[in-house]
C-alpha cells in the first residue's frame, strides 16, 4: 500500500511546506541543483534583469520609509514651532507693553524734572528748599529704577528674539505643507516605480520559469517515448504522473514565486540593515539581537516536529490507500460482510492520524505566535529606545517612525528566506524525482543500417531464444518456433508460463538477452522498431478507446483515412449495424471512460480499428470472456474475419476457441512444453490434454489465463 502524495495540503507560502513541518529533502542536492541550472542556462540575460529588477525595486522600497520619516519630521516640526511660537508671542506682547509703560514713566519724569529745572534756573535759591530737593532725589531714584526696569526688559526681550528666531530657523513659523506635499508625490513616484520593477522581475521570471518547465516536459515526453516498456511494468500510472505533473508543478511554483522571493527578501534585509544603520546603530543592534533567538526557536521547534509530520505523512498514505481499496472493492466487501470490519480498520487509523496530525499541526502552529512575541519584544525594545533617543533629540521623531517601519521590513523577510529555504529543499527532491526519470536507462538505439521488409508474408521464427525480466533469472530458455506465414499460432499456459512475454518480445517491448527472432528472415533487432510494430495489430482484452468520435476511433490506426475505408473496416468487424444504430452513428462521441456503449461493442471497435491498419501479422488477447454468449460469437465471427490471410498469434483462456489453430504451444515457467495441433495435443495426454479436460469435464478448473 503506497502513500498517496497530497497535493494542497499543509502548504505555505509559494506552494511549500509550512513554517516548522520539516521539507522533504533531495538525495543528491548538489547534482540536482547543477542539472536544473543547465535548464536555466540559456536564460542567463533574463536572470541578470531579474536581479537588476529586483535590487531597483528593493532600494525605491528601502528608501521610502526614511523618505516618509522626513515628512513626518517636518510636520512634527511645523507643529513644534508653531506650538513655541504660540507660547512666546504673548509673552514677547507683554514685554512690549512693559516697555512702553517704562517710556510713558520716563517721558513723565522727565518733563517733572523739567520743570523743577526751569524753576530752579528762574530761582537758584530754590535749589535750597527742601522740598525740591526731596523732589529731585524722588526723581532721581525714579530713573534709577526705570533704568534697571528697561534693562531687565530688554535682556528679556532680547532672549525671547532668539528664541523666535532659533525657532523659526530649527522648525518653521508654520507647518510646510508645500514641502510634504512634494514628499508625498516624491513617495507615490517611488512606490509606483517600485512596483513597476516588481511587475517587471515577476513578468521575467514568470516567462523563464515556464519555458524552462516546458522544455522539460518536453523532454519528459520525449523521454517517455523512448524508454522502454520494463520501466512502465516497474512504476505505477500514479508515480509516472505524479512527476510529470506534481513534480514539474512544484519546480515552476519555486522559479516563478519562491526564487524571485528569495532575491527580493536577501537584497531586502541587506538594505534595511544598511538604512538602520544609517539611523541609529544602536537601535539597529538591539533589532538584529531578536535574530539568534528567533532563529533558536525556529531550529529547535522544526527538529522536535519532524518525527510528528512523518508519522502524520505514514498514517495518512495508509488511510488512503485503505479508502481506495474499500471504494475500489466495495460490491466485495458487501458481498462478504465485512462493512464492520473495514469501518474498524478505518476508525483505528483515523485515530491514528487524528493523534499525529495535531501534534504536527500543534507543533508547526506554535511557530508563527513565538516569532510573533520574539519579534513583538524586539519591537517594543526600539519603540522605548526610540522615544528615549528622539526626547533627547539624538534622532528626530521621523527616524523613529521610519525605524519601526524598518524593524518590521527587517523581520518579515528573514521569515519568509527561512521558509522558502525549506521549500527549495522539497523544490530539489521533486526535481530530483524528475531528473531520475531522464536519467532513466533508454531503448537500444535502432541501427543506422537498419533493414525494412517491403512485402511482409508474416514468417516468424525464435531462434535459441533466451530471455528473463531480471538479470540472473531466466523465464525462457533456448526457445525454437517456426510459423509459416498465414498460419494461426496459439499460446496457452498457466498464469505467469510466458504467454505475455513472447508477444513483448515479437514486438521489442523487451530485448532479449540471446539468440534471435527473426520475421520474413529478417532480424528483428536490425529492423527500426516502428517498422517492425507497423508489421502488427494488436487486440488485446482490455479495450481502449480514447474521448472522441467512433470515427476518429477507428481511423487512429491509419493516417488520412477515408470514410469508405473506415465503414469497410467496421462492416468487417460486424461493428457498423451497432454503429447506425446509435444516434449520431459514426459521430458518436465516446466518453472518457468508454461508458455509453458496452464491452462488446468496444472490442468490436478495436477490432475494425486493426482491420482497417492492415497489419500482416496478429496479436489476440482473447476479449470474448467477459461478454455474453451472443456478444462473444459477433466477435469471433469479426476475429476469424480479421484473421484470414494473415500470420496470428492468440493468447487463448478458453480453450474451445482454439481448435482449429494451425500449432498450439503449451507453456509452463517459460517454456514451451509441449506444442502441435489440438488433436495431437489431446492424443499425447499431456499438460494441454489435463487443461482441456478440466474445462469440459466440470472438474477444478485451472486458470489457464
Amino acid at each position: 500500500m503506497s502513500e498517496k502524495r497530497q497535493g494542497g495540503m499543509n502548504k505555505g507560502p509559494g506552494g511549500g511546506p509550512p513554517m516548522g513541518k520539516p521539507a522533504e529533502k533531495a538525495k543528491d542536492f548538489k547534482g540536482t541543483f547543477r542539472k536544473l541550472l543547465k535548464y536555466l542556462a540559456p536564460y542567463k540575460m533574463r536572470f541578470l534583469i531579474v536581479a537588476i529588477t529586483a535590487i531597483f525595486g528593493v532600494m525605491f522600497n528601502v528608501v521610502s520609509p526614511k523618505i516618509m520619516g522626513n515628512a513626518t519630521t517636518k510636520l512634527a516640526d511645523g507643529i513644534r514651532g508653531k506650538i513655541t511660537l504660540s507660547k512666546v508671542n504673548p509673552q514677547e506682547k507683554k514685554i512690549n507693553d512693559a516697555i512702553k509703560k517704562i517710556d510713558a514713566q520716563k517721558k513723565t519724569l522727565d518733563e517733572q524734572k523739567a520743570v523743577l529745572d526751569a524753576q530752579i534756573k528762574a530761582n537758584p535759591m530754590m535749589a535750597k528748599v527742601p522740598k525740591i530737593a526731596e523732589a529731585e532725589a524722588q526723581i532721581a531714584k525714579g530713573e534709577q529704577q526705570i533704568s534697571k526696569g528697561a534693562a531687565q526688559l530688554k535682556a528679556a526681550k532680547n532672549k525671547i528674539t532668539k528664541v523666535k528666531s532659533d525657532t523659526i530657523s530649527k522648525y518653521g513659523s508654520k507647518i510646510d505643507f508645500d514641502a510634504i506635499g512634494k514628499i508625498i508625490l516624491e513617495l507615490i513616484a517611488l512606490y509606483a516605480i517600485s512596483s513597476f520593477f516588481t511587475f517587471l522581475q515577476s513578468f521575467v521570471m514568470a516567462s523563464v520559469a515556464q519555458k524552462t518547465v516546458y522544455t522539460m516536459r518536453r523532454d519528459v515526453e520525449e523521454k517517455l517515448n523512448r524508454l522502454p516498456l520494463k520501466f512502465f511494468d516497474s512504476k505505477t500510472h500514479g508515480e509516472i504522473l505524479s512527476r510529470v505533473t506534481n513534480d514539474l508543478d512544484t519546480v515552476a511554483t519555486t522559479l516563478q514565486q519562491s526564487l524571485t522571493q528569495l532575491i527580493t527578501s536577501i537584497l531586502q534585509v541587506i538594505g534595511v540593515i544598511v538604512m538602520m544603520l544609517t539611523i541609529s546603530g544602536w537601535l539597529t543592534l538591539i533589532c538584529v539581537l531578536t535574530l539568534p533567538v528567533a532563529g533558536f526557536v525556529t531550529v529547535f521547534i522544526a527538529k522536535k516536529s519532524q518525527k510528528f509530520f512523518a508519522g502524520q505523512q505514514k498514517e495518512l498514505g495508509m488511510i488512503n490507500g485503505h479508502v481506495e481499496e474499500m471504494f475500489t472493492g466495495h460490491i466485495v466487501v458487501k458481498a462478504f460482510n465485512k462493512e464492520k470490519e473495514s469501518i474498524d480498520k478505518f476508525n483505528e487509523m483515523n485515530d491514528r492520524l487524528y493523534k499525529s496530525g495535531w501534534k504536527a499541526q500543534f507543533m508547526s502552529g506554535i511557530i508563527f505566535p513565538l516569532m510573533n512575541f520574539i519579534n513583538n519584544i524586539g519591537y517594543v525594545a526600539v519603540c522605548v529606545a526610540g522615544g528615549i533617543f528622539a526626547t533627547k533629540g539624538i534622532i528626530a521623531i521621523g527616524d523613529v517612525q521610519a525605524f519601526f517601519q524598518y524593524n518590521r521590513l527587517f523581520t518579515m523577510p528573514i521569515i519568509q528566506t527561512a521558509n522558502i529555504a525549506n521549500i527549495i529543499q522539497s523544490t530539489m527532491a521533486a526535481a530530483e524525482r524528475v531528473f531520475e526519470l531522464l536519467d532513466e536507462e533508454e531503448e537500444v538505439k535502432d541501427a543506422d543500417d537498419s533493414k525494412v521488409v517491403e512485402l511482409p508474408k508474416g514468417a516468424v521464427r525464435f531462434e535459441n531464444v533466451k530471455f528473463g525480466y531480471k538479470e540472473g533469472s531466466t523465464l525462457i530458455q533456448n526457445m525454437n518456433l517456426d510459423v509459416k506465414p498465414g498460419e494461426t499460432v496459439a499460446i496457452v499456459g498457466p498464469t505467469g508460463a510466458g504467454k505475455t512475454t513472447i508477444v513483448n518480445l515479437l514486438m521489442r517491448f523487451y530485448e532479449i538477452n540471446d539468440g534471435k527472432i527473426t520475421i520474413d528472415n529478417v532480424n528483428t533487432r536490425e529492423m527500426k522498431r516502428n517498422d517492425l510494430r507497423g508489421m502488427f495489430g494488436m487486440v488485446l482484452q482490455d479495450t481502449w478507446l480514447f474521448n472522441g468520435t467512433i470515427r476518429e476511433n477507428i481511423a487512429y490506426s491509419k493516417d488520412g483515412a477515408t470514410e469508405e475505408e473506415i465503414v469497410r473496416a467496421a462492416k468487417a468487424a460486424h461493428a457498423d449495424h451497432f454503429i447506425r444504430t446509435l444516434p449520431k452513428g459514426y459521430d458518436t462521441v465516446i466518453n472518457e471512460e468508454a461508458s455509453n456503449i458496452s464491452q462488446g461493442q468496444k472490442q468490436l471497435l478495436t477490432i475494425a480499428r486493426v482491420i482497417l491498419a492492415n497489419p500482416q501479422i496478429l496479436i489476440l488477447d482473447e476479449a470474448t470472456s467477459s461478454v455474453d454468449t451472443r456478444t462473444e460469437l459477433a466477435i469471433q465471427k469479426a476475429m476469424n474475419n480479421l484473421m484470414k490471410g494473415r500470420t496470428s498469434f492468440v493468447i487463448a483462456h478458453r480453450l474451445s476457441t482454439i481448435r482449429d489453430a494451425d500449432l498450439i504451444l503449451v507453456m509452463n515457467q517459460g517454456s514451451v512444453i509441449e506444442q502441435g495441433n489440438h488433436k495431437e495435443l489431446l492424443e499425447k495426454k499431456g499438460f494441454y490434454a489435463d487443461l482441456y479436460n478440466s474445462q469440459f469435464t466440470g472438474g477444478n478448473s485451472e486458470d489457464v489465463g
